[in-house]
């Protein structure tokens, strides 16, 4: 490629804006970034001035922009003129959103059939205290996940810096100061110098207005506006101030054409709210698994209901037992636990400088395949700095992110050219800054004057104070820059010439296009001395231009002339008609000029790559100056196509394309391309797209997301806004970033620096793996959760885990525990990994759901119930006589007309129990007596054993009760239909302990019931005449009930502390990582404080239904907690010698369990 033009480093110097407009296409200048927006426009407009219509686009914003305001005279355009306003969404349907979510549907549902249920059955309270607790939960999750929200919105509007807070309008006759976000279309508006444009103006009166608009255009050269149409396109007429831009000089007046949306910034924020913005990565995960719960959750709550309608179970029950299989299924803390990681995840990458507004865009970040990143001042500093010097016709580099200094400073060529460097410009540091921060660095210091001058300034001053050399070499006279000569020229005394011997000397400084500074040279200066100006001199100057143009730089030539005694410091210089010589100069030597790459970026880069993230490069600037800084950055690491051709001396098109991997795409070029043209370039390795159009920049992130690539766009302009919207996640720059950009992005760089990103790419890859963590987790105890309703009803055993408990579980032991796993460092090769595939490793897939459910879940079920048989077996029941016992939800029930009395056939007193049955008319054996009686009923609060105060047990059958006449006669058929005596003593005519008086007619007095007297004829066996029968009272079969729910409850916090250590790492060994997590620790210790409050607390106990265990019933569960550690490191032992050595079993298991 041939070098820009010499000019170009004139242009980069001077501040005049008709220098840049008459500069050659090939010159190096930023890219104007609405260029081709303003092109379609005049295209449009010519073809209506052809008469042919134009082409209809997709969509209106991105028609061509219509204007018809700076046209007309200022007395028609107020005539007509209308006003606009404004809409904003309260916060409070904000707030009501959150409770719209399928979680908190599901639960509000499960709420609602709670509260039905206690308004069937109001004697029982434990519906109304359920529906109220699961509503909470509800309410809770929704102001959290709000709360979370409100507060990044909040930290936003700290960036809201587009919109003046008040401007000055004209109105009635009178000037008030209102709002801008007040200004209706026709009000005249004033515009001083400093002031951000409010709205769209057009302007009446000038008096030297100029106005930045960079934030539309990416050109920082102030440009000048008057009152007369200029073009009739309005992105190229000078009569129109656009809002956002800023005020950089003068005054003016201004019409509002247009506010908000209708304003061209407004037009260009509408295409990124245009822009569909992409649902991020953890969004479609949470969703997903949302979904599948739910479904679950849903499916066999129906389906248990209508086993349990078929199966005769009153409707009240089985609504009831669907809400805790709803309950079971969904784990309450699972959205605060994520809202929790998130949030603690967003505040770590606050302290990495990168701004956190959407909480799931964090996860994002891990996600990413592809980074399309802008380079000024993302990958660069956005500051000109000298990266080139040529003295003694000898190229030498400056120190840099990627380059060492080489120059010598002592060398004698070298200081002629340090000396005209210093002296030949304007740019001062600023004066009040410098009062102000004194010790600021040089480079981030304020200077008056363009981009190349405080580049050069910078320079020099890392070397020696450019204040005291000016004041030593003080200026006489000079020619300041102008587009005509495209050069300065400074006069200033010469103190080197004075510590030579040579006082009152004065030496002239030029500096300007290395061309024209060339021209006006005889001579140039080596360290021979000085030399006749040659062919070959001018060769190997322009070798160097060459060299260094082609890499982007702007190139300043630099040539001295010291002037004779006859010009002293009082000679009259004539800078209009110059009367001292303008030829014969010394060529001294040449300064390039770059934004140079921000030093942490290459390794950022290469970090980037090494975990399979492809790095893209998408900006506005010249394709040259593209290439050089992504070569830098290693975005660039190999020869393109081009380059190959040029080293081989073949044409391009003979290139073998299969063997590059590099690419640069000019803008130009985009509009040309198909489908399969996309396919080709993005299968490129290293890309970058230069001279990109905002619109070009939206369809490269298209067709990178059309390939599956999971999108991160980086920006800092309104343009850009279109793209970070519509990318996976959009990264704005919070130091130079426009309003617009910001509001578009899911995250802010609070240092515009890329280094960061890497930052972000490394916490979102840990917070996805410790969201699965946490999850895997939850999950666990889900399945010992759900087993005890779903054996509840299949097989018809008492409860084991009541509703309440889960919710003990779910949003108690649990949930500290889980939260804290977000604090678990990252394993040692997160970013050497490639980028998770999101279609196939979800938060929550089948490896995961085997792990919690069918692995970790089962074991942990296994002890739960292991458990809740230990303790009814030592309360006499055992598992045999458990099936079947509360079909009808009989047991330790709330519902009065439902309790009964329960009779258990033991081998011995107080020992193992062979079989149960409910003294109701439904068991077969008693049917016969319930016809003989017809007047009998079976309730419990009828059936009353108490004794009168002070009465002797033998008067119990004698009594003058119909309880007690009741209790006694079923207390004899017991004994008939079980053939067996009491376990306890008891009388009647036959004598004591007789098991014949259960046959003889007469009264059966049971002695035993109120003394516990135990009966001592009694056969130990379980044959015929062997073993007897105990008598349950329902406060007998509430304790045993609750006493082994408690200890279900125990058993599952027990094996869930196993499953917070097997959770700790997906992969390693548990003894590798360690346990360092501190908040892990507090959070097994919190666990273990609730479960003991839980139940040694006495006052706790009536509200949450637990009981005080024994010793002896804690300890059951503790070897199934040591068997899953030992299960899951085995496990993982495995996968990574399968890893390591293909073994085929370690393999098998990474596919089906690597969660």
């Amino acid at each position: 490629m041939a070098p820009p033009a010499a000019g170009a480093g004139a242009a980069a110097d001077g501040s005049d804006i008709e220098a840049k407009r008459t500069r050659s296409p090939n010159e190096l200048e930023m890219a104007r970034q609405y260029s081709e927006t303003s092109a379609r426009v005049s295209q449009a407009l010519e073809r209506k001035a052809d008469g042919t219509k134009a082409k209809d686009g997709p969509v209106d914003l991105k028609k061509e922009v219509e204007m018809w305001e700076h046209k007309v005279s200022v007395a028609e355009l107020v005539t007509r003129l209308k006003t606009d306003a404004e809409n904003v969404t309260p916060w409070y349907i904000k707030l009501l959103l959150q409770f719209v979510n399928f979680f908190a549907l599901l639960l509000q549902i499960a709420s609602i059939l709670c509260f039905i249920g206690f308004g069937l059955h109001p004697e029982s309270k434990d519906n109304l205290y359920l529906g109220i607790i699961l509503y909470v939960v509800v309410i809770i999750t929704a102001l959290f996940t709000f709360a979370q929200e409100f507060k990044s919105e909040k930290t936003m509007e700290k960036f809201a810096n587009f919109l003046p807070p008040q401007t000055v309008v004209h109105r009635d006759g009178k000037v008030l100061e209102v709002p801008a976000r007040d200004l209706v279309v026709g009000d005249l508006c004033d515009v001083k110098l400093g002031d951000k444009i409010p709205a769209d103006l057009r302007l009446v009166t000038n008096q030297k207005l100029k106005v930045d608009n960079s934030p539309l255009t990416g050109e920082s050269e102030p440009i000048g506006r008057t009152v007369d149409c200029t073009d009739e396109n309005p992105l190229e007429t000078k009569n129109l101030a656009f809002f956002g831009t800023l005020a950089v000089d003068g005054t003016a007046q201004g019409i509002v054409v247009n506010t908000g949306d209708d304003t061209v910034f407004g037009r260009i924020a509408g295409l990124a709210a245009g822009s569909s913005s992409e649902t991020t990565t953890l969004q479609k995960d949470i969703h997903h698994f949302v979904i599948i719960i739910s479904g679950v959750a849903i499916f066999l709550g129906v389906a248990f209901f209508i086993i349990g309608l078929a199966k005769g179970t009153q409707v009240i029950s089985n609504i009831v037992f669907c809400i805790g299989i709803i309950v079971a299924n969904v784990p309450e803390g699972l959205l605060a636990t994520v809202t929790v990681s998130l949030t603690l995840s967003a505040q770590r990458m606050s302290k990495k400088q990168v701004l956190v507004k959407k909480l799931e865009a964090v996860e994002t970040m891990g996600s990413t395949t592809c980074i399309c990143s802008d380079k000024t001042g993302t990958l660069t500093q956005n500051r000109m700095t000298i990266v080139h010097l040529v003295y003694d016709l000898e190229m030498h580099t400056t120190k840099g992110a990627a380059t060492e200094a080489t120059f010598d400073s002592d060398n004698a060529c070298y200081k002629d050219l340090f000396f005209i460097a210093c002296n030949c410009g304007k740019a001062t540091f600023d004066a009040r800054e410098m009062e102000e921060f004194p010790d600021r660095s040089i480079d981030e210091r304020k200077v008056n004057g363009d981009a190349s001058e405080a580049g050069i300034l910078k320079f020099c001053e890392k070397i020696e104070s450019v204040e005291m050399y000016r004041k030593a070499n003080p200026q006489v006279s000079g020619i300041p820059f102008n587009s005509t000569n495209k050069f300065m020229i400074t006069i200033n005394e010469d103190s080197v010439a004075a510590a030579a011997g040579v006082p009152d000397r004065l030496r002239m400084c030029v500096k300007g296009a290395p061309e024209r500074v060339v021209d006006k040279c005889s001579n140039a200066l080596t360290s021979a001395g000085v030399v006749p100006m040659s062919a070959e001199i001018r060769a190997k100057i322009n070798e160097h231009l060459a060299y260094m143009m082609e890499r982007g730089e702007r190139v300043l030539g630099f040539a001295q002339l010291p002037l004779d005694a006859s010009y002293t410091r009082d000679f009259e210089f004539d800078t209009e008609e110059p009367n001292f010589p303008m030829e014969g100069f010394t060529f001294v030597g040449l300064m390039a000029l770059l934004d140079p790459p921000r030093e942490a970026v290459p390794g950022a880069v290469a970090t980037c790559q090494s975990a399979g993230i492809k790095v893209v490069m998408v900006t506005g600037d010249h394709p040259a100056t593209a290439k050089s800084i992504a070569k830098q950055v290693n975005i660039i690491r190999d020869p393109t196509a081009e380059d190959v051709a040029r080293e081989r001396g073949i044409p391009v098109e003979e290139v073998d394309r299969s063997e590059i991997k590099s690419i640069v795409v000019p803008g130009s070029q985009i509009k040309d391309l198909d489908e399969a043209d996309w396919d080709r370039v993005l299968s490129h390795d290293q890309i970058v797209f230069a001279r990109t159009s905002p619109q070009q920049k939206l369809i490269i992130v298209e067709n990178n997301q059309r390939l599956n690539h999971i999108v991160a766009v980086t920006g800092d302009g309104v343009n850009d806004s279109p793209a970070l919207k519509k990318a996976n996640i959009g990264v704005a720059m919070g130091i130079s970033g426009s309003d617009v950009s910001k509001e578009a992005a899911d995250m802010i760089l609070l240092d515009d620096n890329f280094a960061s990103i890497v930052a972000g790419v490394e916490e979102g890859r840990l917070i996805f793996d410790n969201l699965k963590k946490s999850i895997a987790y939850t999950l666990t105890s889900n399945i010992p959760e759900i087993t005890p309703f779903l054996t509840f009803i299949l097989i018809g055993i008492p409860l084991p885990l009541t509703t309440f408990l889960i919710l003990c579980i779910d949003l108690g032991t649990d949930l500290l525990p889980a939260i804290s796993l977000a604090y678990e460092e990252a394993e040692a090769d997160i970013m050497r990994r490639p980028p998770r595939d999101a279609q196939v490793d979800r938060l929550v897939n089948r490896r995961l759901i085997s792990f919690s459910y069918f692995q970790i879940g089962v074991i942990q079920a296994l002890a739960g119930f292991f458990t809740y048989l230990v303790v009814f077996n030592d309360y006499g029941l055992t598992a045999g006589t458990l099936v079947g016992l509360d079909t009808d939800t009989t047991f330790s029930t709330q519902q009065s007309d439902d309790m009964r009395w329960l009779y258990v056939e033991r081998v011995r007193p107080q020992g193992r129990s062979f079989d149960a049955n409910w003294f109701r008319t439904e068991t077969d054996e008693l049917r016969d007596f319930f016809r003989a009686n017809r007047g009998f009923n079976a309730e419990f609060r009828r059936v009353s054993p108490e004794l009168p105060a002070g009465a002797d047990p033998a008067t119990l059958g004698t009594a003058d009760s119909t309880a007690a006449r009741q209790y006694n006669a079923m207390f004899q058929q017991v004994g008939r239909v079980t053939g067996r005596t009491s376990c306890r003593e008891f009388t009647c005519a036959l004598g004591d302990n007789v098991q014949a008086c259960f046959d003889a007619p007469g009264v059966v007095t049971d002695l035993g019931i109120n003394t516990g007297v135990e009966n001592p004829e009694v056969i130990e066996g379980d044959g015929p005449g062997e073993g007897c029968f105990d008598l349950w009272t329902r406060e007998e079969q509430d304790e045993i009930i609750k006493r082994s729910q408690t200890a279900f409850l125990v058993s599952i916090v027990v094996v869930q502390i196993g499953g917070i250590f097997v959770c700790k790492t997906r992969l390693l060994s548990l003894f590798s990582q360690g346990v360092k997590n501190k908040v892990l620790i507090a959070g097994v210790i919190q666990e273990i404080i609730l479960i003991a409050l839980l139940v040694y607390v006495p006052f706790l106990h009536d509200v949450f239904g637990t009981r005080p265990l024994r010793v002896v019933h804690l300890l059951p569960a503790i070897p199934f907690a040591i068997f899953i550690i030992f299960y899951d490191e085995m496990r993982k032992f495995l996968i990574r010698k399968g890893d390591r050595s293909g073994n085929k079993l370690g393999k098998w298991l990474r596919y089906n369990t690597y969660w």
